[in-house]
């Protein structure tokens, strides 16, 4: 849906923008030389004549009056920031369902916004980003989770649900740091879920795991029964913060980095969705709005 708006945008920019250059430099003129010729023959002729006289087509005035608008919002939308919803609840704690954030386009490069081609390379993901990427299995729907692994890597994920890495021409695979475990307020299907504070890079954030469940390694990606994945050059090791309910690199392997969307970096809106069954109201309007919500994102 994202890439068919990026698509739609492009073109009506690109047919206004044609239509507001011929007004501007071929059309008006040529209306102008006409008006001029009128003039000459009748010496005075009033303002409201003028318009019936040499009428400015209604598509060509529309064109002309939304092109800047259009114009302006491709050019935020595909190099500056876009704004995103979040449609599950893979990044809880730190993202929920009804956050709508803005992420930043330039923060891993410029793309060309219909094919995805780099034109201009500014920065590269670290360790902890949170960062919007086109999924690998199907390109068309964005996805959502934070970088765990870089080029290079080597990431493991033990039965006790810590992440130990190994980067990039190290000898040894460090533990990330978990603390503060304390029971959730959020709740799983069966039992409560537990938050811990955790230290990727120069990231803290909270995450999520549920001490009741634990992964099958016969469902990783691409080894499967293999808890341990060597990072591609060029790619990235990508996990939800609510480990125990995301489906990231773990089931389907790593993210090319021509995939990158853009990093999450600030929640502009947020609201909650807790209609009963029986209410009359359709399920998509919200109940209200986390205004605490609203900043950047931790």
């Amino acid at each position: 849906m994202a890439n068919t708006f990026s698509l739609i945008l492009v073109i009506v920019t690109l047919v206004t923008g044609i239509i507001w250059a011929l007004e501007k430099f071929v059309w008006a003129k040529k209306r102008q030389q006409k008006l001029d010729e009128i003039l000459a023959q009748t010496k005075e002729l009033d303002p409201s004549l003028q318009r019936q006289v040499l009428p400015q087509p209604w598509w060509v005035e529309n064109s002309v009056s939304i092109f800047p608008v259009i114009a302006l919002v491709l050019i935020v939308r595909s190099f500056i920031f876009e704004p995103f919803q979040i449609p599950s609840g893979s990044m809880k704690p730190t993202l929920l369902i009804g956050d709508f954030i803005l992420v930043e386009k330039f923060a891993y490069g410029l793309k060309d916004p219909v094919t995805h081609t780099q034109f201009l390379a500014i920065g590269k993901p670290k360790r902890g980003d949170i960062a919007v990427f086109r999924y690998p299995p199907d390109p068309s729907v964005d996805y959502i989770k934070r970088v765990v692994g870089l080029p290079g890597d080597i990431v493991r994920y033990s039965p006790d649900k810590r992440i130990c890495i190994q980067p990039k021409g190290a000898t040894e695979c460090k533990i990330v740091p978990q603390s503060n475990r304390v029971r959730s307020d959020l709740k799983s299907n069966v039992a409560p879920m537990e938050q811990l504070d955790e230290q990727l890079g120069q990231v803290k954030h909270h995450i999520l795991i549920n001490p009741w469940r634990m992964d099958n390694p016969m469902n990783y990606k691409p080894r499967p029964g293999v808890n341990e994945w060597v990072v591609p050059e060029g790619h990235y090791f990508m996990m939800g913060d609510n480990r125990d309910n995301s489906a990231d690199s773990r089931y389907w392997g790593f993210v090319p980095e021509a995939n990158l969307v853009g990093k999450a970096v600030a929640i502009w809106v947020s609201f909650e969705f807790n209609r009963s069954p029986d209410s009359v109201l359709p399920s998509w309007i919200p109940t209200g709005v986390r205004l605490n919500r609203i900043g950047q994102i931790h």
